[in-house]
C-alpha cells in the first residue's frame, strides 16, 4: 500500500508560480513511478507530468517548458514546480504513484486556481 498526501495548491495570478508537493509512505518510494494529473471542472482527468524511478520525465504538451517534475528519494517526496501559470491550468491536481507491480495509488487532490 502507498499513501500519498499532496499539498501546495492555492490561488495565484496568471504568470505566477506554485510548487506542489506530494509525500509518499508505505512502500519503497525510490522504485515507484510518480506522476501528477489534473482534472478541471467538466473535463476528464489528464496526465500533467511523470517521473520514473530512474528520473526520466515526460510532460503534457500544454505544460512543457513551464512545469517541472522532480523527486527527492531521501524525503519520499515528488514535486511539481509550476511557472508561468495560465487560467487554463486551473484544476484539482492529483499526485499518483505506480509501484513495481503496476498498482496505482492516488492522493487526495489539491486545488490550483489561476486568476486572469
Amino acid at each position: 500500500q502507498v499513501q500519498l498526501v499532496g499539498s501546495g495548491g492555492g490561488l495565484v495570478q496568471a504568470g505566477g508560480s506554485l510548487r506542489l508537493s506530494c509525500a509518499a509512505s508505505g512502500s519503497i518510494f525510490s522504485t515507484n513511478t510518480m506522476a501528477w494529473h489534473r482534472q478541471a471542472p467538466g473535463k476528464q482527468r489528464e496526465l500533467v507530468a511523470r517521473i520514473s524511478s530512474g528520473g526520466s520525465t515526460n510532460y503534457a504538451d500544454s505544460v512543457k517548458g513551464r512545469f517541472t517534475i522532480s523527486r527527492d528519494n531521501n524525503k519520499n517526496t515528488v514535486y511539481l514546480q509550476m511557472n508561468s501559470l495560465k487560467p487554463e491550468d486551473t484544476a484539482v491536481y492529483y499526485c499518483a504513484a505506480r509501484d513495481i507491480w503496476l498498482r496505482d495509488y492516488w492522493g487526495q487532490g489539491t486545488q490550483v486556481t489561476v486568476s486572469s
